[in-house]
């Protein structure tokens, strides 16, 4: 059996695809593609696949992971382009590669997100960032399945700055620059927005667009890492070794 890894994306109109919505559209992009896709046992077989920290629905991102597991083993860049050609434009394979490491899951400890606030001016979104990075701890709520559940949002945010907006319109548009640790219970931008409501009693004229830039290891500068290096550099191990 073979492990791949894909990175894919949420482009457009296909943000507001659900992690559902996309699961059915890649186990029918697999059919179409011919994919030797390995099924699970027991009275309902289900195609092997596992998804890691899925951005929220209406949320773009350039930087989302599955893995497959196969029955027999496969090209990876042949892969990526029948896999690619099968799905919807918007939903893009960017990459696959062989899985030749453990411990994918645990990669994932932070995501870097860009919130575009339109109708915002700069100025405002400066100092409500100003006055969530001073805080020690902001106390957010979340309705959930099992009702409100109150958590601390300051915590997990490693780095949150406003970015230059160019041309003419920048002058009411703000842009949050935001890195966020992947934590139980997860801490998402919409978390943070909330944040900077209560601390600076920041109102958004118009509903935010967010993208997922990246996501995966945490380096010591605050950056977000590549967690599809290893596998690219880890010698291959066949089967039997």
């Amino acid at each position: 059996m073979q492990r791949l890894r894909i990175r894919y994306t949420k482009r457009g109109r296909l943000r507001f695809t659900s992690h559902r919505d996309f699961a059915r559209a890649l186990e029918r992009a697999l059919r179409r593609a011919g994919v030797p896709i390995a099924y699970s046992s027991g009275f309902h077989p289900h195609p092997r696949v596992s998804y890691q920290s899925a951005a929220p629905t209406g949320v773009a991102s350039e930087a989302e992971y599955a893995e497959l597991a196969l029955r027999r083993e496969a090209d990876c860049d042949e892969m990526a382009k029948a896999l690619d050609a099968a799905l919807p434009d918007g939903l893009d394979i960017l990459e696959v590669v062989e899985a030749r490491t453990s411990g994918f899951a645990d990669r994932m400890e932070a995501s870097h997100w860009r919130i575009e606030l339109p109708e915002l001016e700069p100025e405002r979104l400066d100092a409500a960032v100003a006055a969530f990075l001073a805080a020690e701890t902001v106390t957010v709520t979340r309705l959930t399945k099992k009702g409100n559940r109150a958590f601390d949002a300051r915590n997990a945010v490693v780095s949150a700055k406003t970015e230059p907006v160019a041309g003419p319109a920048s002058a009411r548009c703000a842009i949050l620059d935001l890195v966020v640790r992947q934590v139980t219970p997860a801490v998402r931008p919409d978390d943070v927005l909330s944040g900077l409501s209560l601390v600076a009693n920041l109102e958004l004229p118009v509903p935010p667009r967010v993208t997922r830039l990246a996501q995966g290891p945490l380096t010591e500068s605050g950056d977000i890492a590549d967690p599809l290096h290893a596998d690219r550099v880890h010698p291959r191990v066949s089967a039997g070794e």
